[in-house]
């Protein structure tokens, strides 16, 4: 089984996706499961995990009406406001669906860079924890010093960092991110993403110039904690999905079961098993 831990699906009319805009024009459409499916036959990819793209309860009930309808959709990463003072009940109700896997707060947009340090969030991650959800930390280069405190904070916490904490190749930014995540790897039990990185690149990217940022992932985290994402189809921006999957494909070598597969069910153990 190959995984695509890390997608999305959208409908513009649904109005709920304030980033998304007509200059995005790649992107300003819709994109639902018949968009994506003959893409995942082409690769092989057996399953995928939707992720949230709109801080709304609705949109994930949305997203997990879709896993409902499509089997191949095996969970669902979606939102919910966690410092609200009944997101502890909210958090239960919501992972009464078996295939909620966890929750993504939209951190690369809060004002607040240090917001998940905040106390109004503990009951909210305590429930997480009690229901065995996952939380995908939305970061940026900027964040991964009050990350490294979370994450110290509340250990048992299962937390999975989206797109490499999203390093600024595009400027040739290397070693203070490839430090801070050396750091974050070595002191905590967190997964990380292989996933959006060539929309962090410049235009003209090529291979060579997200080697490096992989090859630091991969060492550092080691396969069995990381997570192979495509990010479509916001990857539509700089690339296409089977260009992004043949450069990871290529970088692992021997450990395709291991981010496509083994490492997936450890970073989202409610995951769906079954197609």
């Amino acid at each position: 089984m190959k995984i695509d831990a890390h997608q999305h699906f959208w409908k513009l009319a649904r109005g709920d996706y304030s980033w998304l805009t007509p200059e995005l024009e790649p992107l300003y459409r819709d994109f639902e499961p018949k968009d994506l499916k003959p893409l995942l036959k082409a690769a092989g990819i057996d399953g995928t995990i939707a992720v949230q793209a709109a801080d709304t309860e609705a949109e994930t009930e949305y997203l997990l009406s879709l896993a409902d309808t499509h089997d191949w959709i095996l969970g669902v990463v979606g939102w919910t406001d966690l410092e609200a003072p009944d997101a502890p009940a909210k958090i239960e109700q919501m992972a009464r669906h078996p295939k909620l896997v966890g929750f993504r707060p939209m951190i690369q947009n809060i004002e607040d860079d240090a917001w998940m340090l905040k106390d109004n969030l503990r009951p909210a991650l305590a429930a997480m924890v009690a229901h065995n959800l996952t939380f995908d930390a939305l970061v940026m280069p900027h964040h991964l010093g009050h990350l490294l405190t979370f994450l110290g904070r509340y250990p048992t916490l299962r937390v999975v960092i989206d797109h490499g904490a999203k390093p600024e190749i595009r400027d040739g930014h290397f070693e203070t991110w490839a430090e801070n995540m050396t750091q974050i790897a070595k002191t905590s039990q967190s997964f990380c993403k292989l996933s959006g990185l060539t929309t962090e690149a410049s235009p003209e990217w090529q291979t060579k110039d997200l080697l490096p940022y992989i090859a630091q992932i991969l060492r550092e985290f080691t396969p069995a904690r990381v997570v192979y994402g495509s990010d479509w189809p916001v990857l539509n921006l700089a690339s296409s999905y089977d260009a992004w999957l043949t450069i990871v494909q290529d970088a692992v070598e021997n450990h395709e079961q291991d981010i496509f597969e083994t490492s997936v069910h450890r970073a989202y153990p409610r995951l769906n098993p079954i197609i």
